[in-house]
């Protein structure tokens, strides 16, 4: 497993994380066994959300639970989660009020004295970055978080919160697969008119990031679109599976370990979030941070994935 040290941090992180916003339902044998897997593999980061679940702080609840972490055990992996979202609004709520009350209920539902990275879920436009610099200032201080980041927002979005804001924003989680590649597909066929892969979507929200030392997540990494079902195995890309079954064979992986390659190859130095409750496939995905993909082969897939090469 591949690890780097986090842009604006002090850690040292894999470049897979494992996302566990469906473990509500399952066992504490079944948490501690897809837990156990990650780590065997060599995943340290968990990605939690204080909305995800059947309730409020659902699923940091049940990982809690079901772990029972030492003090030990959890200076030993990387905890982050985010805040924002009112799902039974539905609505956005970056208010001063809300982060504290969201990261308060975190600490509490995770069992833990400090969040490693807290993100802002999803761009709330009725944000008031003051409001959100006064958050950070007063869970900065008080040790309970100690970075912060945000999801699916812009540069523009991120650059207004960074007019507020003094520590650093070390992460974007963001949608990206082979299939769902705005973020990188535009850039490589800008210029070209009546190509609706040329028209720019994010201003430019990947080549921002690096810019600005900000990591890129990449969440739903086998999603063909959004929520729609996943591209590995599809009838709908024949092609796209036939080159991934190619290089799995070539590389000795399985599928979905040349999916997350595809994601991991590129020099943005991204995190691959898998959302995945099935240790197999958690094991098998892992296997995708070592896999040197050449730049034939990561382009061969970009184009089978339905993209324009110019």
């Amino acid at each position: 497993m591949k690890t780097f040290t986090l842009p604006g941090t002090e850690l040292t992180v894999p470049n897979v994380v494992l996302g566990l916003m469906r473990i509500q339902e399952k066992t504490d044998e079944e948490v501690r066994t897809l837990v156990k897997t990650a780590r065997d593999a060599g995943i340290s980061f968990f990605d939690h959300a204080d909305v995800y679940g059947s309730g409020p702080h659902g699923c940091e609840k049940r990982f809690a639970e079901a772990m029972q972490l030492t003090s030990s055990e959890r200076e030993q992996i990387v905890l982050q989660t985010k805040a924002g979202i009112v799902r039974e609004g539905p609505y956005f709520d970056f208010s001063y009020e809300h982060i504290i009350e969201s990261v308060n209920g975190s600490l509490a539902a995770l069992g833990t004295d400090y969040i490693d990275i807290l993100l802002l879920h999803r761009p709330d436009a009725l944000v008031e970055p003051d409001e959100v610099a006064r958050a950070f200032d007063e869970l900065s201080a008080s040790g309970k978080v100690r970075s912060f980041g945000v999801s699916n927002h812009t540069p523009g979005q991120i650059e207004l919160l960074r007019k507020s804001v003094s520590q650093p924003v070390v992460a974007n989680q963001l949608q990206l697969s082979v299939t769902h590649a705005p973020l990188v597909a535009q850039g490589v066929a800008a210029n070209m008119q009546a190509l609706d892969q040329s028209i720019s979507r994010d201003s430019g929200t990947l080549d921002y990031c690096r810019l600005n030392d900000i990591t890129v997540q990449a969440w739903s990494p086998f999603q063909a679109g959004f929520f729609n079902g996943v591209f590995l195995g599809s009838p709908d890309y024949p092609e796209l599976n036939a080159v991934i079954d190619r290089l799995a064979a070539k590389y000795d992986v399985p599928a979905i370990a040349v999916a997350t390659a595809w994601i991991t190859r590129h020099p943005a130095q991204m995190q691959v979030v898998l959302g995945t409750t099935n240790p197999d496939r958690v094991a098998g995905a892992a296997l995708g941070s070592d896999v040197p993909l050449t730049r034939a082969e990561w382009y061969e897939m970009f184009r089978t994935a339905g993209y324009t090469v110019p």
